[in-house]
Formats: structure tokens, C-alpha cells, sequence
């Protein structure tokens, strides 16, 4: 994966995205690329794992070979407009930005592929060899791949739709970009994401599907468990087991992929990325 320009990471809320996109991104570093982790909507969450408070519109580094931003979408259009129009830093586009934001929350797609123009733009750039980006949940992560789709649908011919065909071919380019999901092993995260994976195939390449918070199997045979006589150690044992058993049927149900343990005990943010980070060190 660390071999494509922009890697995008998404996954039912709750299941650990964003501390996946931050170990993914310290593990991009650590192998020597220039890392930029970007955060494309909620950038608390990529921040707290990153083991700051806040992202700002413009890269800071965390580390060497790895800094971060979070796309602020009038940022982002503002940026857009001065490459347009080839105007300077100094010039002024308040206005224009202005009608082209109040458009952007009227208009399909107009919002979406601001934001994901965004990403691209970054993994374009010379700065970055690899962006690997925190995306939103699962069920709002097509609209933003298929705004190129749509854009190209409003606008038949000129330079916008030009853009907007070349950007639909730079996410569906498997050399180009890829998208790594996240799960864990439960009902609701696991038919989440198998849909997803047959919704968004065609759209961008699938890249993994990393699978988070595995229980081990716990190394006492059921005949041993009922030898113990502390109810509490026998219960929490006879618990582990089937939570175990559970998650096996459901890790089936997923395409083969890192696996990531659960971590036992209270971690920060940071310390479970770093964790994260180890256990896939030899797994992507």
C-alpha cells in the first residue's frame, strides 16, 4: 500500500479509523517516505491519535517525515480559485469565495469534491510521497468518490469537467490511490463493510481490509475453566471463549488482511496508534 500516492482509510464509525490512519501514517514514516496525514472532515480524532489537539489547514509536522492537516473546505476553495484564475496570495477573493461556498451547500457534489479534490491535490504534490488520509464513515465515503461522477454530469464540456474526469481516473487508478478499511469482528462493523467493499469496487481500488480489536484465543481448555473455583476467573474465562468463538465467524466473513489485537488496559489516543502501528509493522 505504501507504494501508492494517496491512501485512503475508512470504516464504520467507531471501529478505529482514524487510529488506524495514524499508525498507518507513522509506519510510512518510519519507513523512510514523506508522510502527510490528512484528515478530510472530523480532524479531531486524527489528531488525538497523531497526540496533538487540533490540525490546521496547513501541514505541521508531528515528526520527521510525517506532518498533518485537515481540509478546511473554504481553504481548499480559495486554493482552487488562485490556481484557476492564476491569481496572487494577495488578491483579494472574498467575494467570489463567498458565492462559490453558499453554491457549494446548494449544489450535489460541489462540497464533496472540494474536499476530496483536496486529497488529491496533496498526493500531486512533490512535498508528499505517500498522503494517507482519514476519511468519513463508510456510509458517506461514496458520495465523495462519486462527486467526480457527478460534477462531470452538470458540466458537459470545459476545463471543470475536464478536472472532474481527471480526478475520477486518479481515484480509480490502483497505481494512484487505494482505500483500506477498517472493521472489527461484530455483526453490524462486518455487514457494514461488505457492503461497502461491493458498493465502492469500481470507484477506487481496494487496497486491505484491516481487521481491529481480535481477541487471542485464550490458551485454557474448557475443561480447565471448569476446575476453577473462583467464580469470577471461571466466568471471565467461559466470556473470553465465546467472545472468541464469535469473532471468528464474523473475521470469516471478511477478505483476508492485517489483523489488529485488542489492546487490554486504558491507553491515550497516541498510545494506541503506536500500538496499532506495531502490530501491523510486519503486515502491510
Amino acid at each position: 500500500m505504501f507504494n501508492l500516492r494517496l491512501l485512503l482509510v475508512s470504516g464504520k464509525g467507531g471501529v478505529g479509523k482514524s487510529a488506524v490512519t495514524a499508525a498507518l501514517a507513522m509506519l510510512g514514516a518510519r519507513r523512510g517516505l514523506r508522510v502527510l496525514a490528512l484528515a478530510m472532515t472530523d480532524d479531531l480524532g486524527l489528531a488525538s491519535h497523531l497526540g496533538i489537539d487540533h490540525l490546521s489547514h496547513r501541514p505541521t509536522e508531528i515528526r520527521p517525515g510525517l506532518d498533518a492537516a485537515a481540509v478546511d473546505r473554504t481553504r481548499a476553495l480559495d486554493e482552487y480559485l488562485r490556481l484557476q484564475l492564476h491569481a496572487p496570495r494577495i488578491a483579494p477573493l472574498g467575494p467570489i469565495s463567498r458565492g462559490l461556498n453558499a453554491l457549494a451547500d446548494t449544489v450535489p457534489g460541489i462540497r464533496d469534491i472540494i474536499t476530496i479534490g483536496k486529497a488529491l491535490y496533496e498526493a500531486g504534490s512533490t512535498e508528499w510521497d505517500i498522503v494517507v488520509t482519514d476519511t468519513p464513515p463508510l456510509g458517506q465515503l461514496g458520495s465523495y468518490l462519486r462527486a467526480p461522477q457527478v460534477i462531470a454530469g452538470l458540466v458537459p464540456v470545459g476545463r471543470i469537467r475536464d478536472q472532474a474526469a481527471s480526478m475520477e481516473g486518479e481515484l480509480a487508478d490502483s497505481h494512484h490511490a487505494g482505500l483500506v478499511m477498517v472493521s472489527v469482528p461484530e455483526e453490524l462493523p462486518v455487514v457494514e463493510t461488505m457492503g461497502a467493499f461491493n458498493e465502492l469496487t469500481g470507484l477506487i481500488a481496494m487496497t486491505d481490509v484491516i481487521t481491529n480489536r481480535m481477541l487471542a484465543r485464550l490458551p485454557v481448555s474448557e475443561e480447565k475453566l471448569a476446575t476453577i473455583a473462583s467464580d469470577p476467573h471461571r466466568e471471565a474465562g467461559l466470556l473470553h471463549r465465546s467472545l472468541f468463538s464469535s469473532q471468528q465467524q464474523w473475521r470469516a466473513q471478511l477478505p483476508q488482511g492485517p489483523e489488529v489485537p485488542y489492546f487490554f488496559g486504558v491507553h491515550t489516543p497516541g498510545e494506541a496508534a503506536a500500538l496499532i502501528a506495531e502490530s501491523l509493522e510486519d503486515q502491510v
